[in-house]
């Protein structure tokens, strides 16, 4: 992949209110270029329109696109705060394979010393996923789920070549899911967890900046 312009644009995208919340409370210092956050409402088709609709801006053209926010993990041993890096996003409509998945777990190990950070697929989903669709979902070697970033990384790259990535915090998992006692405790520390990824993000975007040998 060709190197961006030095002031290639950076798309953040989230899909919840408190997920912008997070992102936006986080620290914006540092970035290599300008950035966008951009909250595109629930679900897939959400995600599909929002995504498709801002990119078409000329002063987006070339964007790097990284979709964040909360996630299901599906695999055992996961807990509310570890953070999933996407190999690639999955769903029924594609794959999209990511870019720069080593640095950006190099970078959230080094943002945020002690926490877990997952890597493998991540799968969409137009529904909340519970109970036995984990292990289903989780036989077919994703490691998370959620709604959006799969419809986001779809369509970013159909609206023009760019590197994209899917970086999500995990809120519940197989041992601690949504309608279970500790919900809440689990939320609060998935908030704080997003609320300090940006370093990792910018760290990440502005590798793309550097020329290719």
């Amino acid at each position: 992949m060709s190197a961006q312009p030095a002031t290639a644009p950076l798309l953040i995208a989230c899909a919840l209110g408190i997920e912008h919340l997070a992102l936006r409370a986080g620290d914006r210092g540092g970035a290599g270029g300008p950035v966008t956050v951009l909250r595109t409402g629930m679900g897939p088709k959400a995600a599909q329109r929002s995504v498709t609709r801002v990119l078409a801006d000329p002063a987006l053209a070339g964007a790097a696109v990284l979709a964040t926010g909360f996630c299901a993990g599906l695999a055992p041993g996961m807990h509310p705060g570890d953070l999933v890096v996407a190999e690639e996003t999955r769903d029924p409509h594609g794959n999209v394979p990511c870019v720069g998945t080593d640095l950006l777990v190099k970078e959230l190990v080094r943002t945020l010393p002690g926490r877990t950070v997952h890597t493998g697929p991540l799968i969409g989903s137009d529904h909340v996923v519970r109970g036995h669709e984990r292990s289903d979902l989780l036989a077919t070697g994703a490691i998370a789920v959620d709604m959006e970033s799969a419809a986001t990384l779809l369509s970013a790259v159909r609206a023009g070549e760019r590197p994209v990535a899917a970086v999500r915090v995990v809120v519940d998992a197989p041992e601690h899911e949504l309608v279970r006692i500790g919900t809440v405790r689990g939320g609060i520390s998935a908030f704080r967890v997003l609320r300090s990824v940006l370093p990792a993000f910018f760290e990440w975007h502005r590798s793309l900046l550097l020329p290719r040998r």
